[in-house]
């Protein structure tokens, strides 16, 4: 969605699969504030199982939203990959675990199909750990090209791959020993 200022929404992926996978996702949203990205919303942190990664550790996904203000998609997605570096990603092979992953899914309505970046993301409605956290945050958002809202999307996923809540929205962010007693 585009604001009346020039300000948009876009929605970001986070997953993690390797070392302390909860630690590596809010360093991802904390990368993303520090690059002056108003985080608006917060998904639930879901634990799902890694797909066409033959016995990896199972990913934990979570999605946000972030106003972006002056920045085209291109230079949000250097960002992304500027985060992940450093947070320690160095290999963008697909399918191999991975300590963060932040995929751009949607840029407010933007379409757009370069080499560096496809907007939408092309798989997002394939995925049920991509479409159960964004459904969180954003359930009345249209895809723009598939014309459907995030939770008509998920509803008619054919991904049977486990995914299941893991941490609740309002407990991410919240130290570690909190957690002990969720």
């Amino acid at each position: 969605m585009t604001g009346t200022n020039g300000q948009v929404t876009a929605y970001i992926g986070l997953g993690s699969n390797l070392g302390d996978r909860a630690g590596n996702l809010l360093l991802g949203v904390r990368g993303l504030i520090e690059a002056c990205f108003e985080v608006t919303a917060i998904s639930c942190i879901y634990e799902t199982e890694a797909l066409e990664m033959e016995g990896a550790p199972d990913f934990l996904n979570m999605a946000v939203a972030l106003r972006c203000n002056e920045v085209t998609p291109t230079q949000l997605m250097a960002r992304l990959l500027r985060i992940e570096y450093n947070l320690g990603r160095t290999d963008k092979t697909y399918r191999k675990p991975r300590t963060i992953d932040l995929d751009l899914l949607f840029f407010g309505d933007t379409r757009m199909d370069t080499p560096f970046l496809t907007l939408p993301h092309p798989r997002i409605h394939l995925r049920k750990f991509v479409l159960l956290p964004l459904n969180d945050i954003a359930p009345k958002f249209r895809h723009p090209v598939l014309g459907k809202t995030v939770e008509e999307l998920l509803a008619a996923a054919k991904d049977d791959s486990r995914v299941v809540k893991w941490l609740p929205a309002n407990h991410v962010g919240r130290p570690a020993a909190e957690h002990a007693g969720v």
